[in-house]
C-alpha cells in the first residue's frame, strides 16, 4: 500500500460494475477499516450491501473515496470539514446570497435612519 500522505498516482479504475472493499482499498490506497469508518462519517459514501453484509462499491463510490482521501490526506481537511465540503453542496452559495440580502437590508435601514435624522 502507498503512503497515504504521498502524492503517488493511484491505479486506474477498471471498467466494472461493482468492486469489493478489498479492491477499493487497493484502488484508493486506503485500508479497509478506514473505508468502513468513512461510511459512518460521509452519507454520500454508501456502498451496496449484500449477502452477509458484504460491501459492493460502484464506480461513483470509488471516485468519492478518492475525493475524500484527497481532502483528508492532501488538502488537510478534518473529517468534519471534508463532510461539509462534500455534503454541504450549495450551502456556501446560499450563505453568500443570504449575506448579500442582509447587507442590502442593513443599507436600506441605514439610509432610512439617516433620512429621518437629516
Amino acid at each position: 500500500m502507498l503512503d497515504p500522505g504521498s502524492n503517488k498516482e493511484l491505479p486506474p479504475i477498471p471498467a466494472k460494475r461493482y468492486f469489493t472493499i478489498g479492491e477499493v482499498s487497493v484502488l484508493c490506497d486506503v485500508k479497509q477499516h478506514v473505508l468502513r469508518y468513512w461510511e459512518t462519517e460521509f452519507e454520500t459514501l454508501n456502498p451496496v450491501k449484500r449477502r452477509g453484509n458484504r460491501r459492493y462499491y460502484q464506480h461513483h463510490d470509488v471516485l468519492k473515496v478518492r475525493e475524500i482521501r484527497d481532502l483528508l490526506y492532501h488538502q488537510g481537511y478534518t473529517i468534519g470539514g471534508a463532510r461539509l465540503r462534500l455534503e454541504g453542496g450549495g450551502r456556501r452559495e446560499q450563505a453568500a446570497s443570504i449575506d448579500a440580502h442582509a447587507v442590502q437590508a442593513l443599507k436600506t435601514d441605514l439610509e432610512e435612519i439617516l433620512r429621518l435624522l437629516g
